[in-house]
């Protein structure tokens, strides 16, 4: 299937992108700001589109306007196409509620339902709650985003306490995916519901945590999920974490991950001169690699974007290299000697769902 995916360098964008990326094997067509004015010649071929771009701050009338102008934009480019076209579109729960930006998104959903209907296609509404997860931006994507960056530079961010429900980004991203098949035509995917105040504590827990390298409780998946969130904020200012020799006359001791509950699972490999080993990323894991012997070059890239950081590391200087979620990976044998690696991750490995998926740090072409 051709899917066109619109606000692809936004939040939930870049979310979507990497999961049709890690589990399908659709092609993928992304449309950013920048390439909104081709959206007739993208569209024109496309099998479904998911609709995500949108405006979510700004005045009243700016926010109504801009999302009912995206959606009459795409309607045109639907109906130019001339092919029955499947429509997925990024909805909120505040469709309705009286608000501009509710408003706005109402009246988008009319737009793109009926251009759908008109083109022979089909239409699925998925109402989307509070959003959060990595690289969220704050004052714009959420309060979580807002929280996150506070807690990481130490400033007490202002809290009116409630209840709300959360969703994270990879969950969001899931729920549109599957409405790309099926009958349905709405969608209203399970939010955790979880108090404002409630977040900030997590936040400054995980912060008091992993300020020393050590590992969080991660005994819940919204845990897991909100300590991804952190922990993206704080790359690559915050690696590699340096880890403390204790050495007396029998030798030196370094202990490699502390984690407060719970275990995972550890594992080490040796890699001969020049090799390379990794070159995946995650949707979810919480991975940490440590050389306890030998150099190397760790190198890290987000996905989508060209940038590689790298990372020299060797067992002489013990320290640990955390790798964000979304962050393509690897690590090679930069020496002469063989190098013994240890990685450990916050899940037990399972050979029928390993949350690893392949792509090379290095675009083909680009040295190191």
């Amino acid at each position: 299937m051709k899917v066109v995916v619109t606000g692809s360098a936004g939040f939930l964008g870049w979310h979507t992108r990497l999961r049709l990326q890690a589990l399908t094997d659709h092609e993928v067509v992304p449309v950013a700001r920048d390439q909104w004015a081709d959206l007739p010649h993208l569209l024109s071929d496309a099998d479904a589109v998911i609709h995500i771009a949108g405006v979510n701050r700004g005045e009243d009338a700016a926010v109504q306007e801009g999302n009912e102008g995206l959606a009459t934009d795409l309607a045109a480019a639907l109906a130019s196409s001339g092919r029955p076209t499947r429509v997925v579109f990024a909805n909120s729960i505040q469709d309705g509620n009286g608000t501009a930006y509710g408003a706005g998104k109402g009246n988008a959903r009319e737009i793109l339902g009926h251009a759908a209907d008109a083109t022979g296609g089909s239409f699925v509404d998925v109402r989307l709650p509070n959003l959060f997860g990595e690289h969220g931006r704050p004052a714009y994507n959420s309060f979580v985003a807002t929280f996150v960056h506070a807690v990481r530079d130490g400033q007490p961010p202002q809290v009116t306490d409630r209840q709300v429900g959360l969703l994270h980004a990879q969950r969001a991203a899931a729920a549109l995916i599957d409405a790309l098949d099926g009958e349905v035509r709405r969608i209203d995917p399970e939010s955790t519901s979880v108090g404002v105040q409630e977040v900030l504590d997590l936040l400054q827990e995980f912060k008091e945590s992993y300020d020393t390298g050590e590992i969080p409780d991660l005994t819940t998946p919204f845990r897991v999920d909100l300590f991804n969130t952190y922990r993206a904020s704080l790359f690559p200012e915050h690696s590699p974490v340096a880890l403390t020799p204790h050495t007396d006359p029998r030798g030196t001791y370094v202990e490699l991950v502390r984690v407060r509950r719970g275990g995972g699972q550890s594992s080490f490999s040796t890699t001969v001169p020049g090799i390379t080993r990794g070159e995946h990323f995650h949707l979810r894991k919480v991975e940490r690699f440590a050389v306890l012997s030998g150099t190397a070059r760790i190198s890290l890239r987000k996905m989508f974007t060209d940038e590689v950081i790298d990372f020299a590391v060797s067992g002489d200087a013990p320290c640990a290299v955390d790798m964000p979620v979304g962050w393509v990976h690897n690590i090679t044998n930069t020496g002469s000697d063989t190098l013994i690696t240890q990685f450990w991750s916050h899940e037990l490995h399972r050979p029928e769902d390993p949350d690893t998926y392949y792509e090379s740090v290095r675009p083909q072409g680009v040295s190191a």
